[in-house]
């Protein structure tokens, strides 16, 4: 074998090394061949083999590469499904305040009619004094609705819209399974149907209500919808999702509109929940209870919020032997009834009240 076979052979691999050649389809085996070399058809077979075998490896890397791809979504589409998602909050956004004379006058029409029995003022209105409208009432109204700005749902890659029928009302709840605080639980629908059964009994008409561990917000629009003022709670991290559906669902529909706090189970409790400045008639709590490390500093929450008076709702799927465990020190320190049972789903619901020695 001369010389110039050896180094066209050698020029070969070096460029397929580099990534040179062409795409397999495109090849043409003659131009690959150095013209003139004098190479045997046996050098031949040997190179073009080789080369096989080195395109073969590349396709299946490049075959590789995209079954990996879909799985890891550029940046760039992580960005648009964001932007797009902001977009369509934005939107709904300024659509609610973008008429505050229309939307806010309405609502707050409502509190005065329910609180006085008395014809509304308009915002606006010069009021005795010289001053408009019921400015703190509007205050307290505007920052409810503009605290869906400061709360932006996750950007899951997938939501569903799921539908229930509570308090007369058809409730569209925004639910992603990629997360455990945007899911419906079957706790949460067994309290719904107590919450709306029992209404007169309970007495939920302007009751002073905090939901633990919130989600995405079904049994907190169902107790707005019955009248309360609800504080729904939740994780940083759904509270985007929840604040979205709480507004959508009761704006215009509610005598109160819903609130929505961070609330860490267990942690800046005095700060963030002084009981000189918080008293709750209901804690109102759905499937918070499962196998997680964080069960203690839940009935520590439970007990911080808990002023005389204050009833505890507790609803929950028991699945593992830790809810159980968990039932046992909720008895040391609440008077216990057992009010619901539904066997089919094994949900229980509980009404507790804070033992005072």
């Amino acid at each position: 074998m001369d010389q110039a076979a050896e180094r066209g052979r050698n020029t070969g691999r070096r460029n397929l090394a580099r990534g040179r050649l062409p795409r397999p389809a495109e090849t043409s085996w003659d131009r690959l061949e150095p013209a003139g070399t004098g190479a045997t058809a046996e050098d031949t077979g040997c190179w073009r083999q080789e080369l096989s075998q080195q395109q073969k490896q590349a396709a299946g890397t490049a075959q590789h590469r995209d079954q990996i791809t879909p799985l890891q979504l550029n940046q760039r589409e992580l960005d648009e499904k964001y932007n797009k998602k902001f977009e369509e909050m934005s939107k709904y956004v300024h659509d609610t305040l973008g008429n505050q004379e229309k939307t806010i006058k309405q609502v707050l029409a409502m509190d005065q009619c329910l609180h006085t029995g008395q014809q509304p003022l308009c915002l606006g209105t010069p009021q005795k004094d010289g001053f408009a409208g019921p400015s703190v009432e509007s205050d307290k109204r505007e920052s409810s609705l503009r605290s869906i700005e400061k709360f932006v749902p996750t950007d899951f890659a997938s939501y569903t819209q799921e539908h229930y029928q509570f308090a007369g009302k058809k409730i569209i709840i925004q639910e992603s399974i990629e997360s455990f605080g945007t899911v419906v639980w079957p706790g949460a629908t067994v309290l719904c149907q107590y919450l709306e059964d029992h209404t007169e009994e309970l007495n939920l008409q302007d009751a002073k209500i905090l939901e633990i561990g919130a989600g995405p917000g079904l049994v907190s629009i169902v107790s707005s919808l019955l009248g309360a003022q609800v504080t729904a709670t939740d994780l940083p991290d759904v509270l985007g999702n929840l604040q979205y559906n709480l507004l959508k669902n009761t704006l215009e529909r509610a005598a109160h509109l819903p609130e929505v706090k961070e609330l860490v189970w267990g942690e800046d409790l005095d700060q963030k929940f002084p009981k000189s400045n918080f008293y709750y008639d209901y804690i109102l709590a759905s499937d918070v209870v499962y196998h997680h490390y964080f069960l203690d500093k839940l009935l520590a929450t439970m007990v911080h919020l808990s002023q005389p008076g204050t009833v505890v709702l507790w609803a929950n799927k028991f699945r593992f032997s830790t809810d159980y465990d968990f039932l046992d020190k909720f008895k040391q320190v609440f008077d216990t009834t057992l009010v619901a049972e539904h066997s089919e789903s094994s949900v229980k619901l509980f009404k507790g009240l804070l033992k005072w020695d």
